[in-house]
């Protein structure tokens, strides 16, 4: 993975009540099929504009709620752009649904954890080719913690322009990257124990990635 340029989008919290009912019909689609309703403790589906998170419009990207999520277009190649709910936690598990709506396959996307500040944060990626990687951004420089080589294939990411449900597991030192309710990679570290989580979408070579998110869960592991 090539070090990009970074663009943090920083928000404010909006709290999000949802009626239990509600809340169950959608882990039992997401990516969190397994896991009990009663241990949310943040989500957000984008229906409401006025949720909290920040729209960002240049000619470089545009991240804008949609009519189904919360979409992301980079229109330059080799940038990463994201989105902060303003939250802190320690260990938790995240989930969100991501899909490519067009754009070349060669992207990234997913979830970010333990979040400090533009230089240092732990994301967790999904790529419409196949791969995948968790990443540790420590004093603004890149480091795949899964392998020296870089991003790994998975068999179980679906590629092309389709969903991929994203799961990133921070519990203590251990990072685990589940894809489509299967566990894909995990590792081990230390570096950061707390801090804020979001998203994230990125180009490489060529721009006019467009990512659609929804169903952004953060759960107590």
């Amino acid at each position: 993975m090539n070090q990009k340029t970074m663009l943090v989008l920083f928000f404010a919290l909006t709290t999000l009540v949802l009626s239990g009912c509600n809340l169950e019909d959608r882990i039992t689609s997401s990516a969190l099929a397994e896991i009990d309703p009663g241990s949310v403790v943040y989500f957000d589906n984008f229906d409401n504009p006025e949720s909290g998170w920040q729209v960002w419009s240049s000619e470089s990207a545009t991240i804008a709620y949609a009519s189904d999520g919360l979409s992301f277009h980079i229109n330059e190649a080799n940038y990463d752009y994201w989105s902060l709910p303003g939250q802190r936690f320690s260990d938790s598990t995240l989930a969100v649904d991501a899909t490519l709506i067009e754009g070349p396959t060669d992207n990234d996307f997913g979830l970010l954890c333990r979040f400090q500040n533009e230089y240092n944060f732990y994301a967790f990626l999904v790529s419409s080719d196949g791969y995948g990687g968790i990443i540790k951004v420590k004093d603004g420089l890149y480091q795949t913690l899964n392998s020296p080589d870089g991003l790994e294939y998975g068999a179980m990411i679906q590629q092309g322009q389709t969903t991929n449900q994203i799961r990133a597991d921070c519990v203590g030192s251990r990072l685990t990257l589940y894809v489509n309710q299967e566990k894909f990679l995990e590792v081990e570290d230390m570096d950061f124990t707390v801090g804020d989580v979001g998203l994230i979408a990125g180009s490489y070579s060529q721009p006019g990635v467009d990512i659609l998110f929804d169903n952004f869960f953060v759960l107590k592991p």
